[in-house]
């Protein structure tokens, strides 16, 4: 009888949420459902307690993290930029505790995807800084999504992004290009040392990123892969790898050596001349 193979798992920062006066940690469930049927691995919440956190002790029990979107800012002073204008939505604790686990889960080589807020979180971790309101630069275009219309439709892919050529995401696309969603006022004004662009949008805004020299797969994008993920094969590609990456840290920390390279065909063609 075979035994069913037991599922990395990926440890998911919550946001921390006010409903009914008391805190509650949460994560978006379509984050959950693209952990486990795009990337095949299970999805665990970690609550955003910042300092109460042990990142190392905690990262020996992870596979991979995932860093969602979310509709609350990185405070400023996490990066030196000026005060927010009032009422825009912060989540401190959360900023406490993923902030302190992005460079411990680098250096102990967890594999991490993140999203939107993810990928600023990231940035700034590293030492990068951001724009609040990306619309209002000069030569940039608004990337923020119409809240009037209905949920599917804010999800829609809006523009393209320039992939760059022999890069984690021109591997997996197989193109040059390729279209995708866009919900954000925030993005990178001075991307952070040591981290290599994989995309840009029509306007040179970075939306995706790598970490140079990262033990494991350490990628970043703007945009929401996860929405309706078994539907886009590009964004269904990223949560595969992704997925891929958090097995082979799974038989590692199993003892069980590395993972065999993925199987012909499975694996994303390599560039011509890469």
């Amino acid at each position: 009888m075979n035994t069913p193979q037991r599922r990395p798992i990926v440890g998911i920062p919550a946001d921390r949420k006010d409903f009914g006066g008391l805190p509650f940690h949460a994560v978006g469930e379509k984050y959950l459902l693209a952990v486990h049927r795009a990337a095949h691995c299970a999805p665990l919440l970690i609550p955003s307690l910042g300092e109460a956190i042990d990142c190392p002790q905690l990262l020996t029990h992870l596979d991979g993290i995932l860093l969602t979107g979310s509709r609350s800012n990185i405070e400023p002073h996490r990066y030196a930029g000026a005060g927010s204008e009032p009422g825009t939505v912060h989540d401190p604790h959360r900023d406490a505790t993923t902030l302190a686990l992005i460079p411990e889960a680098l250096a102990a080589g967890v594999p991490i995807l993140a999203i939107c807020r993810g990928f600023q979180e990231m940035n700034v971790a590293l030492g990068g800084t951001l724009h609040q309101k990306v619309h209002e630069q000069a030569g940039r275009y608004d990337h923020r999504e119409d809240g009037a219309r209905p949920v599917a439709e804010r999800y829609e892919p809006v523009h393209e992004v320039t992939l760059s050529r022999c890069g984690v995401l021109a591997r997996l696309a197989v193109t040059a290009t390729v279209k995708v969603n866009s919900l954000h006022a925030q993005g990178v004004d001075r991307l952070a040392p040591g981290l290599e662009v994989e995309a840009v949008a029509p306007d040179g805004l970075v939306e995706a990123f790598t970490v140079r020299g990262a033990r494991a797969f350490a990628l970043a994008v703007q945009w929401h892969p996860e929405w309706r993920v078994l539907e886009n094969p590009f964004y269904a590609a990223t949560f595969r790898a992704f997925g891929d990456a958090c097995r082979q840290r799974a038989m590692t920390r199993h003892g069980q050596g590395r993972l065999a390279a993925v199987a012909a065909g499975e694996a994303p063609a390599a560039n011509e001349g890469c």
